[in-house]
């Protein structure tokens, strides 16, 4: 079923409004003939409630187009699911399903039921982290068969990569790194069969076609690594925050996304909170 029929589901076989309802319990009105513009202007004051100051309705209804456009396949979502997706992107302040790889939304079955995941891309890991402003640097490579790489843990921690030139072969690793303001480093490995395993438990959508693991396998391992490697370093609340909506399936919207029940069975935690000096 694509939206409009979820949505005439909802509204009933008899033609009347249905309703639903928002995360503070108000009932919304829906009728059978919405479309997705529709629905957000019938949820406009919830949902510019739930808005960060620099992103309007029209531009939230823009990006939800634009996310449909991009993949068709989201139009038979749960319409709830789709916007608390599309709420977590604007929330954190990133563009899903465009070509800059920021954050995705992801049809997902369950139970039956196509429900839209949201998952945070590399490049919008990077730009979370950055705004930091106790963190100096931070980057994640693959690493191929034939590169010449070590590590070393312990009290005198070493990580060394020199990539080769050419037929650098198979990916065999993946690396993040991070180093603060005063000097602090660290740094996390993980073979491809432990990034494998990752995918499949927290990326319920994995195989999916529309999945970014198929199409940017490389970039999805690197951010997961980043994801790893943090767990050493001082974050703030806010990417505690982001971290607890990565992945999520929600049926609701709200002021703070990362407040609002998540479908997941999995949830990765145990970050080191810092407030800002």
């Amino acid at each position: 079923m694509d939206v409009k029929q979820e949505l005439a589901r909802q509204a009933g076989r008899n033609g009347t409004a249905g309703k639903t309802r928002t995360a503070d319990k108000k009932e919304v009105t829906l009728t059978k003939n919405m479309s997705i513009a529709d629905l957000i202007r019938a949820m406009e004051p919830e949902i510019r409630k739930a808005l960060p100051s620099v992103v309007t309705p029209e531009r939230f209804t823009r990006m939800a187009l634009s996310a449909l456009n991009n993949n068709p396949k989201l139009q038979e979502c749960t319409q709830m699911s789709f916007l608390a997706a599309l709420m977590n992107a604007a929330q954190l302040g990133l563009e899903p399903n465009t070509s800059l790889g920021q954050a995705y939304l992801i049809p997902y079955k369950n139970k039956g039921v196509l429900e839209c995941q949201f998952q945070i891309g590399y490049k919008g890991m990077i730009d979370l982290v950055y705004r930091n402003e106790m963190v100096q640097t931070v980057q994640a490579h693959c690493v191929y068969k034939n590169d010449d790489f070590k590590y070393e843990l312990g009290l005198d921690p070493k990580l060394q990569h020199v990539p080769a030139f050419q037929d650098r072969g198979e990916l065999v690793a993946v690396y993040a790194m991070f180093r603060l303001q005063n000097g602090g480093f660290g740094f996390e490995v993980m073979s491809r069969g432990d990034v494998d395993a990752y995918a499949a438990r927290y990326s319920q959508g994995i195989d999916s076609s529309y999945s970014p693991w198929k199409s940017s396998y490389e970039e999805m391992a690197k951010k997961t690594v980043i994801k790893r490697v943090l767990k050493y370093a001082p974050v703030k609340t806010d990417f505690v925050r982001a971290m607890s909506v990565d992945h999520a399936i929600q049926n609701e919207i709200g002021m703070d996304m990362s407040e609002i029940q998540n479908r997941q069975e999995f949830i990765e935690g145990d970050y080191q909170e810092t407030e800002a000096q």
